[in-house]
């Protein structure tokens, strides 16, 4: 009678693991310092980017109110008394949020100055500007953003 050893493969014994588990302190250390070194490296490209958008915004909205400023003028042979004007006669659907304030309130209608020899003195003058609430500068060239 022979006796049979059984297979090693089918061995119902824990398997031994070589090599470790986890990462030691050290690498985690490192791993997070170039972490840190590239979101240092990274966020004053993000501020600047963030600060370009909005003033991109900013010239974008004054752009377009002041477009339509002109044609209501040359639909309606007058200025309109107010931004709200533009949203009642459908020449816009909302009056745009100022992205340095973050309101649709704060924008500054500049109304245009009546002749003394104006026969309609009654009337109110119209906006022929809009600028920016914002008492704020643009940290790129330090001007106003109220005077754009």
């Amino acid at each position: 009678m022979s006796t049979r050893k059984a297979p090693l493969w089918l061995s119902t014994a824990p398997a031994i693991r070589t090599g470790r588990r986890g990462f030691t302190l050290i690498e985690l250390i490192i791993v997070l310092s170039i972490i840190g070194l590239l979101v240092g490296l990274g966020m004053p490209t993000y501020r600047s980017a963030r600060i370009k958008a909005e003033e991109a915004v900013l010239k974008e909205n004054l752009f377009i109110l002041r477009s339509l400023i002109d044609k209501y003028a040359q639909d309606k042979g007058k200025y309109p008394a107010s931004l709200q004007t533009l949203v009642q006669e459908s020449y816009i659907r909302a009056i745009p949020v100022d992205p340095v304030t973050h309101q649709s309130t704060t924008w500054v209608e500049v109304r245009e100055l009546p002749s003394p020899e104006d026969p309609m003195l009654n009337e109110i003058p119209g906006i022929i500007d809009v600028k920016s609430g914002s008492e704020k500068k643009s940290p790129l060239d330090e001007s106003p953003y109220n005077t754009w």
